[in-house]
C-alpha cells in the first residue's frame, strides 16, 4: 500500500497533468473575457457619441460644431495617460490598477450622464479618459503574461472582435438610444457594465507587479504628452472648415520641439516613459510604423462612409448606422482564419499582401453612388470589414513576437499610444481631405469628393505594405534591459 505522501505525489502529479492538457484559453477564460469586454466598453464610447452630438447640443445648448471638444477631450486624454500605464502596473499591480481604471471610467460615465453644460460634459470625459487610458494596455500586457504564446494570436483575436464590434455598433446604438430614449442613457448604460467588469476584476485578474517600481519618468511623461497634445491639437485645426495655417504650423513646430526634446530626454534616463531603444527591434519598429500608416489611412473611412450615406444618398442615421453591422460581421468571420494563415504565410507576407488588398478595396468605394444597390455596399463593407478585422489582429501582436516578456508592458504601452495617435490623425486627415475636395454644398458634389478622398486614403494605406515587407530584411535583435 502507498504511504500518504507518495498517493500526494501522485495525485499532484495527476492534477498537474490534467492541469497540461488544458489549453492557457481554456484555463484563463474568465480573464479573456474580463479584458474582452473592457475591450467593448472603450471602443463603444469611443463611437457612440458621434451619432449623438446633434441632440446634446440641443439638451446643452450649443451648437453641433461647439461640441467638438467633447469628442476630442476622450481621445485626447488616453493618447497622453496610456504611456504612463507600465509604471503604474508595475508599483501598484495590475489589478488594483485594471479595478481602479474601470471604476474611473464608470464614474466619469455617470458624470457625463448628469452633465448640464458643455464644460460639464468636457470634463466628465477627460475624466472617463483618465480610466480608459489603462484598460486596453493592461490588458494586453496581463494577456501576453498569461497566455501561452500558441494561443496568445487566437485569444488577442477574440479581443480585437469585442473592441471591434463595440466601434462598430456604437453609431447604431448611439442613433438607436438617441431616436428612441435619450441620449444620456449612451454614458449611463457604461455604469452597471463597470460594477460587472470591477466585480471580474476581483475573481479573474493575476496580480502582476515588481517588488521595487523604477522610478517614474516625469519630465518624460511631460515632454510626451505636450508633443502629442499639441500634435492632436494641430489636427484639429486642419480638420476646422476655416484653416489656420499659422497657428497649425505653430502647433507643430512645437510638438517637433517637444518631440526631440523627449528623444534626447529618453537616451539620457535609466526608465523612460516610452523606451525608444526597443525600436532596435525590427518587428516593433516595422508594428508600430505600419500600425500608424495603416490608420492614417483606414482610421477615417468609418465616418466618411456614415456621411456618405447620410449626406450623399440621403439615408437615415440609423440606416447608416445600421450598414456598419457588415463590417462587424465580416472581421468575426475572418478572424478565425488568421492562425491558419500566420502559421502557412508568415507575419511579412501576410501583412504585406492583406495591406495591398485592404488598400484595393478603399479604393472600390470610390465606385459607389448615390443609385448603389445597398445588397451590393453591404457586400463591399463586409468584405472590407474582414480584411481589416484580420489587418488589425496581426498588427496588434507582430510587435511582442520579437520581445523579451519584460518588455511586454513597454511595448503595449507604446502600441496603444501609437493607436490612438494615429486613429485621431487619420480622421483629421480624411476630413481635411474631404473639405479640400469638396466644391459645392450638392449631394453630387459630396459624393464625389468622398470618391477622391477614398482613392487618397487607399494610396496611404498602401505605402504602409512597403514598411511590412521590411519585415524580414535584418536579423531579430534582442533588447537588453536599460543600464
Amino acid at each position: 500500500m502507498p504511504s500518504p505522501s507518495a498517493a500526494a505525489s501522485a495525485t499532484a502529479s495527476a492534477v498537474s497533468v490534467g492541469m497540461g492538457n488544458i489549453s492557457s484559453r481554456e484555463r484563463y477564460s474568465g480573464l479573456i473575457w474580463l479584458v474582452s469586454a473592457a475591450f467593448f466598453m472603450q471602443a463603444l464610447d469611443s463611437t457612440i457619441v458621434n451619432t449623438a452630438v446633434p441632440a446634446m447640443a440641443t439638451a446643452l445648448g450649443e451648437t453641433p460644431l461647439n461640441m467638438r471638444s467633447a469628442l476630442t477631450s476622450y481621445v485626447l486624454t488616453l493618447a497622453i495617460l496610456i504611456p504612463a500605464s507600465p509604471w503604474l502596473c508595475d508599483r501598484f499591480g495590475t489589478r488594483r490598477v485594471f479595478g481602479v481604471a474601470i471604476s474611473i471610467f464608470a464614474i466619469g460615465s455617470l458624470l457625463c450622464g448628469i452633465s448640464q453644460t458643455l464644460p460639464e460634459l468636457v470634463m466628465a470625459r477627460v475624466l472617463q479618459g483618465c480610466g480608459g487610458a489603462a484598460l486596453m494596455p493592461v490588458g494586453r500586457y496581463v494577456l501576453v503574461r498569461t497566455i501561452d504564446k500558441r494561443d496568445f494570436v487566437q485569444v488577442m483575436s477574440t479581443v480585437a472582435t469585442f473592441g471591434l464590434l463595440g466601434s462598430v455598433l456604437g453609431p447604431l446604438l448611439g442613433g438607436a438610444l438617441v431616436e428612441y430614449t435619450n441620449w444620456r442613457l449612451i454614458f449611463l448604460l457604461n455604469v452597471p457594465v463597470g460594477i460587472v467588469g470591477f466585480w471580474l476584476n476581483l475573481r479573474e485578474m493575476p496580480e502582476y507587479r515588481l517588488d521595487t517600481a523604477n522610478r517614474f519618468d516625469l519630465l518624460g511623461f511631460l515632454l510626451f504628452a505636450g508633443a502629442s497634445a499639441l500634435l492632436l491639437a494641430a489636427s484639429e485645426f486642419a480638420a476646422d472648415e476655416n484653416i489656420r495655417w499659422v497657428q497649425m504650423g505653430a502647433l507643430v513646430l512645437a510638438a517637433i520641439g517637444f518631440g526631440a526634446m523627449y528623444v534626447w530626454h529618453s537616451r539620457r534616463t535609466a526608465h523612460p516613459v516610452a523606451d525608444l531603444s526597443l525600436l532596435r527591434v525590427r518587428s516593433v519598429w516595422v508594428s508600430l510604423s505600419g500600425n500608424l500608416l495603416t490608420r492614417l489611412g483606414v482610421s477615417g473611412m468609418f465616418l466618411l462612409i456614415v456621411l456618405f450615406l447620410q449626406v450623399g444618398c440621403g439615408w437615415s442615421p440609423l440606416m447608416a448606422g445600421l450598414m456598419m453591422v457588415p463590417q462587424a460581421l465580416g472581421s468575426i468571420s475572418a478572424k478565425w482564419l488568421v492562425n491558419r494563415l500566420l502559421i502557412r504565410f508568415g507575419y511579412r507576407r501576410l501583412l504585406f499582401g492583406n495591406t495591398l488588398i485592404v488598400a484595393l478595396l478603399l479604393a472600390m468605394f470610390a465606385l459607389l453612388g448615390p443609385h448603389t444597390p445597398m445588397g451590393l455596399i453591404a457586400l463591399l463593407v463586409f468584405v472590407y470589414g474582414g480584411f481589416m478585422g484580420m489587418q488589425y489582429t496581426v498588427m496588434n501582436t507582430l510587435i511582442y513576437t520579437d520581445l523579451d516578456i519584460k518588455h511586454a508592458s513597454m511595448a503595449s504601452s507604446m502600441a496603444s499610444t501609437t493607436q490612438y495617435l494615429s486613429m485621431s490623425f487619420g480622421i483629421a486627415l480624411a476630413t481635411l481631405a474631404m473639405q479640400t475636395l469638396l466644391h459645392g454644398q450638392g449631394n453630387a458634389a459630396y459624393v464625389v469628393a468622398f470618391r477622391w478622398t477614398v482613392i487618397l486614403l487607399a494610396v496611404i494605406t498602401a505605402v504602409a505594405s512597403r514598411v511590412f515587407a521590411r519585415l524580414d530584411k535584418a536579423p531579430t535583435v534582442t533588447v537588453s534591459s536599460p543600464s
